[in-house]
């Protein structure tokens, strides 16, 4: 099963990977919604980042082009969007593992922020990060979720490439 996944064809390869970002994000709303786990303002940015990576990967899937170029493009894309979500996880985690003396203040919260500042102040401000980005509210097996999340990241880099460059 698995040999005939990795040899699948694009379009498959891509329909697998949008199903892995579906799956992690409806993960992500059940844990909001039902467990009572608030997002803070970088868990945001994550979910955009897999939101921007699911819809590059059904997009591909869709298309299915069948020249290398179409697929390669595709794997660019796919790589640029891994490569934001691994940029927001890492400093995520970053964040979790300062010392409390270290930790920044808590902030304004990312509605008000995006109401009283212009976007690129918004992502300057989130990513430099604040004190509720830095609590660990939930674990599997010793990871946080911002962890996890950067696993799935290279997971899913991995897998993009993997699909959109390999010889076929």
């Amino acid at each position: 099963m698995t040999t005939s996944l990795l040899r699948g064809s694009f379009r498959t390869q891509f329909l697998i990977g949008f199903l892995a970002c579906a799956g992690l994000l409806a993960y992500a709303f059940y844990a909001q919604l039902h467990d009572g786990l608030e997002p803070c303002p970088l868990c945001i940015f994550q979910r955009v980042a897999f939101f921007a990576l699911g819809l590059v990967f059904l997009a591909g899937a869709l298309h299915g082009p069948k020249g290398s170029r179409g697929r390669r493009t595709y794997g660019v894309l796919a790589m640029i969007a891994s490569i934001a979500g691994i940029a927001v996880a890492g400093n995520h985690v970053r964040l979790q593992h300062l010392p409390p003396d270290q930790v920044p203040a808590c902030g304004p919260g990312l509605d008000y922020m995006l109401e009283a500042m212009p976007i690129t102040g918004v992502i300057r401000k989130v990513m430099t990060g604040s004190g509720e980005c830095a609590n660990v509210d939930w674990t599997f097996l010793g990871l946080s979720m911002p962890a996890w999340s950067l696993v799935w990241f290279v997971a899913l880099a991995i897998w993009a490439a993997y699909a959109a460059f390999r010889r076929r």
